[in-house]
């Protein structure tokens, strides 16, 4: 899963990284970011690629009534998403979610009464990198809003998230063209797409 990241990327560095040609500053800046507070962050869209906007975490269907469905839809499974109502009207809205790192809990007993966090990131120089995500737009939110799709565990993934297993899609440089070209979903799931990750536990 992924609740929480990091994510303090400069305009500086969301035009070099990623190439985008504008950037909204509107999003949340900060080394600790949890998903269930919904912040904004910066994203960029299939629709318009060199334009970086903020999105809100917490995807909110437009059939949804209200918004209190955010809180059950921070992360989206990519075996499922075609089969999730909260989702299958959002399988082809795609998006980059800019972040630096996100965070995982080691199990370091069987009840999780102790627990090592971890710093997980793309293997890419300590470059900014992306999630891959999806995006719906609803009269209840004031921006579109988004989920971070996960998918099985990798190898070392599985070492560190030991009770589920999962991880978010990690976009290399190519995937995120990929991605945002709508290229099908088994392409980014695991073990078809393994990304080259690092860990670092916090202690």
């Amino acid at each position: 899963m992924c609740y929480y990241v990091s994510s303090q990327l400069s305009r500086k560095e969301i035009k070099t990284v990623f190439g985008a040609d504008t950037v909204e500053e509107n999003f949340t800046r900060s080394g600790f970011i949890n998903g269930f507070s919904h912040p904004l962050l910066p994203l960029i869209y299939d629709e318009n690629p060199t334009e970086c906007k903020a999105g809100r975490w917490g995807l909110i269907p437009s059939w949804a009534k209200d918004t209190s469905i955010a809180r059950s839809t921070l992360n989206a499974r990519i075996e499922t998403l075609e089969e999730k109502p909260s989702f299958k009207n959002s399988v082809s809205n795609r998006c980059l979610v800019l972040v630096n790192g996100f965070y995982e809990w080691k199990w370091q007993d069987t009840l999780g009464k102790e627990k090592v966090k971890h710093l997980i990131q793309l293997d890419n120089g300590n470059m900014p990198f992306a999630l891959a995500g999806l995006y719906s737009e609803s009269p209840h939110a004031t921006c579109p809003t988004f989920s971070i799709v996960t998918t099985s565990a990798n190898e070392l993934m599985a070492t560190i998230h030991n009770t589920k297993y999962r991880m978010p899609v990690v976009l290399n440089e190519t995937m995120q063209s990929q991605w945002l070209q709508g290229a099908k979903m088994e392409n980014f799931s695991f073990p078809h797409y393994d990304p080259s990750l690092k860990a670092f536990p916090l202690l």
